[in-house]
Parts: C-alpha cells; sequence; structure tokens
C-alpha cells in the first residue's frame, strides 16, 4: 500500500479551540468538516491525547479559526507542535469569546466558527466531535485559506503525531543525498531543509536561524538519509 496516496485527499488548516475565559487550550487541526448544512453541523476529529480534547468534553464547545494561506511559523508552531500541559498557548494571541465563552483566535485567521457539542463518536485514537454552529464569521476576505497540500507542498509541513493524517516517516521512502545536497529534519515540526532547493548549506547559516514553520532553533535539527 502507497501511503502518500493519503496526501491527495483535500484538507484545510485550521485552530480548533475550546475552554472559557479563564483558561482555554487550542490546536492545529486538518479534519474539519461541515456534515449537515440544515441546521448547520461541523465536525471536528481530536487525538484523545490532545489537551484540547479535555476540554472540549468538559464544556461542549468548540471553535474553528480557520487560517490564511500565510499563516506565520509562529502561530502554526504554537497550537501546532507545542502541548497546552507546558504552555498558554491563547497567552500573547488576539482572542475574542463567542457567544458560548469559547475562546477563539483571531491571528492569522480568515474566518471562524463556534460550534456547541451535540454528539461525540469514539474513532479509537481519536474522537470525534459534532456541533451545531452557534455562530459563523469572515474576518478577511482577501486572502485564500491555507490548505493541507500548501502546508506540505510549500511550506514543507508535515503532520503532528497526534494529526489523523500523521504518517509514520518510516513508512515513507528515502532518497540518497550527497555530501553536496543534505537534508536536514526539525525534530519539533519535521521541516525539511533542502540544501538543493535553498541553494545555502545548513552549516552556513546563522546561529540564530530558526526553522520557518516552528521557529524552532537551528540546533534541533537533523541531518536525515
Amino acid at each position: 500500500m502507497n501511503v502518500t496516496t493519503f496526501f491527495k485527499i483535500s484538507y484545510g488548516l485550521y485552530i480548533v479551540s475550546s475552554g472559557n475565559k479563564e483558561k482555554g487550550n487550542g490546536f492545529i487541526s486538518n479534519t474539519v468538516f461541515q456534515v449537515t448544512s440544515e441546521p448547520p453541523r461541523f465536525t471536528v476529529c481530536c487525538n484523545k491525547d490532545n489537551y484540547t480534547c479535555e476540554f472540549i468534553n468538559q464544556y461542549k464547545v468548540f471553535s474553528v479559526s480557520v487560517l490564511a494561506q500565510e499563516a506565520s511559523s509562529e502561530i502554526i508552531g504554537k497550537f501546532g507542535y507545542k502541548s497546552g500541559r507546558e504552555t498558554d498557548k491563547m497567552s500573547g494571541n488576539n482572542i475574542i469569546y463567542g457567544q458560548t465563552g469559547v475562546p477563539i483566535v483571531l491571528n492569522d485567521s480568515i474566518a471562524f466558527l463556534e460550534c456547541k457539542v451535540i454528539q461525540t463518536f469514539d474513532v479509537g485514537t481519536h474522537l470525534l466531535f459534532i456541533g451545531d454552529v452557534v455562530d459563523a464569521q469572515i474576518i478577511d476576505e482577501t486572502q485564500p485559506p491555507l490548505t493541507y497540500a500548501y502546508y506540505r507542498e510549500i511550506k514543507k509541513g508535515v503532520s503532528p503525531k497526534n494529526a489523523p493524517t500523521y504518517i509514520n516517516p518510516t513508512n515513507l521512502s528515502t532518497s540518497k543525498i550527497n555530501s553536496m545536497n543534505k537534508k536536514f529534519k526539525c525534530l519539533v515540526c519535521g521541516y525539511i531543509y533542502d540544501e538543493a532547493q535553498e541553494k545555502v548549506k545548513f552549516e552556513d547559516l546563522p546561529d540564530d536561524w530558526v526553522c520557518p514553520l516552528c521557529g524552532t532553533s537551528k540546533s534541533e535539527f537533523i541531518e536525515i538519509k
């Protein structure tokens, strides 16, 4: 089976949040989809290990922030590759609170949804939360949404380990590289720095260079074969 076939399925990238004004959390999701139009209902898929999953289960609400195509590496890194158990993801961000009290992240977002959970389905490693739409607003009409395909092909990003679309790197074929065209992988987010594409050797990058996807320092990269 060629698991890279899964990359041909279209997805967007979103920040899914839950909680209240006292405490909240969010994560990057590429599994958000509409299930009915009358009434309008959306589903999000969340790994049981995600801290946000606990908030959705407790508060029975969630918000979906639709990320802009050029969303910053800082916002993707913070919500996609850091744990809310160790980092207050809401701190320092542009947050509003919806009709249900759920936090809604506006940073690098072009639209948002606010939903109240009506059903939950256990699908093994993940839970599917189905929610009635309470509110939906557009923030920016001018920018296109960030898609998973753009994230992979242009930003060179990969899915976090808890994402439904995560594929173990051992299941992917790797190509040989020579000493003049090395590749280096970010241990935090999986971004690949390809010397052949960037035209700059990794060792020649300044010491304060950081991962363009998640903001991790150069020292957190390893050479891959």
